[in-house]
């Protein structure tokens, strides 16, 4: 960490350069107007900012924050999940053992009254220490070394946080809590020893199921996504707890929170009645789709699905729906020269249990992409391939 960064007048410069989002190739060819600071320190100091605009605006704006690598900034959470991620933790005492540049750990630090902030990286953590001074939190202390080992000498706590990243030489595309660092079920019997409570977050690769046979005393599981794409998965566990594990899905927006919320045993005990399209059409929010509550949706909101793997849902009254709602127009069936004939030349596609992809369809029908026209290409309760005509409503 550079400290000369921090000088007033390389952060004048540093928000000056990011506010006029100068392209970085031309700004590292100028070199470094100032001694002691290379120009690619100055670029990480001008991109980590940029990507801070959407994802992290509080450190967007506010003056002297220091960017860690970008690498790092990827990693991190946004603040609208980390914010919603606190609203699950309570109580005096949390230690997060994989803490990073701490995004999470500024929103627990609302919640609750000692945070401990554990990260290997000794330079990260003198950033994240840093960056709470700027944001004038002072109930978080900073642990620079391994989390675990760090944990050992801590007493019990109301709650550990855990961000486990994939080992570097994990192979292939199926995501395994055991192939992460740390390595949480190795550790499950250790960390139960310290606190009856464990939020761990993950990536939305991790299979559900995958994750429920590696881990035990799951109470909850929740699903993130913002602006309907899922970015997290939030595992809460409970040392004492012998129910049936909830799956709640939010869909985070600007506009408010769409949230839904099922038990799992039940996704495998209802059934939803199918149907030929009627006068709406539904598409559950990324969130949903995830958690895979295919069943629970349509038998909470009586709706009827249009196939038992498509996924969409139909109904002749208008509801509130956690997700995209839509008024069928027309129905085809997939014909080329019928849709030709409906005049339909420009339309959002989307495909559901159907055999071609979007791209092969605008090729093959010559549909350009936009417009207020919607078009769903899927499979009926006739398993006929059809195209619904929809626009919004």
């Amino acid at each position: 960490m550079n400290t000369k960064i921090l000088n007033r007048e390389v952060q004048d410069y540093i928000i000056s350069t990011s506010d006029r989002n100068i392209d970085l190739s031309t700004l590292i060819l100028k070199g470094s107007p100032f001694q002691g600071i290379t120009i690619q320190e100055l670029a990480q100091q001008v991109q980590g900012r940029l990507k801070a605009k959407q994802k992290l605006p509080s450190w967007y704006n506010t003056q002297g924050i220091y960017y860690p690598p970008t690498l790092n900034l990827e990693q991190t959470s946004s603040e609208a999940t980390a914010q919603y991620k606190s609203n699950l933790v309570s109580g005096e005492t949390l230690i997060d053992i994989t803490g990073g540049l701490g995004i999470d750990d500024y929103y627990f630090s609302k919640k609750i009254i000692i945070v401990y902030h554990c990260e290997l990286n000794e330079e990260l953590s003198q950033i994240a220490s840093h960056n709470f001074i700027i944001l004038k939190t002072d109930n978080i202390k900073i642990y620079t070394g391994d989390g675990l080992e760090i944990l050992k000498n801590q007493n019990t706590v109301d709650w550990i946080y855990i961000d486990p990243s994939r080992r570097h030489n994990s192979k292939g595309k199926v995501f395994f809590l055991e192939d992460c660092l740390p390595d949480v079920p190795s550790n499950l019997d250790f960390l139960f020893s310290r606190s009856k409570n464990i939020l761990i977050k993950t990536s939305p690769l991790l299979d559900i199921q995958i994750g429920i046979s590696s881990l035990k005393k799951v109470k909850e599981i929740h699903v993130v996504a913002v602006n309907n794409e899922v970015k997290e998965l939030l595992w809460v566990l409970d040392s004492t707890f012998n129910g049936d594990i909830i799956i709640k899905t939010v869909n985070l927006t600007k506009t408010g929170n769409k949230e839904f919320s099922f038990l799992l045993k039940d996704e495998t005990n209802i059934s939803v009645p199918i149907s030929l399209p009627k006068t709406y059409l539904y598409e559950p929010n990324a969130a949903i789709l995830k958690s895979g509550g295919f069943s629970s949706i349509g038998k909470k909101l009586g709706l009827y699905k249009l196939h038992i793997n498509s996924h969409l849902y139909t109904s002749d009254q208008l509801i509130n729906f956690p997700g995209r709602r839509f008024q069928i127009i027309n129905i085809y069936p997939y014909q080329k020269k019928v849709l030709a004939k409906a005049g339909i030349t420009k339309a959002n596609i989307t495909t559901r249990n159907f055999p071609e992809s979007v791209s092969v369809i605008r090729k093959k029908l010559k549909i350009k992409d936009g417009g207020q026209e919607y078009l769903f290409f899927t499979t009926n309760s006739e398993n006929k391939k059809v195209i619904l005509h929809c626009q919004k409503a």
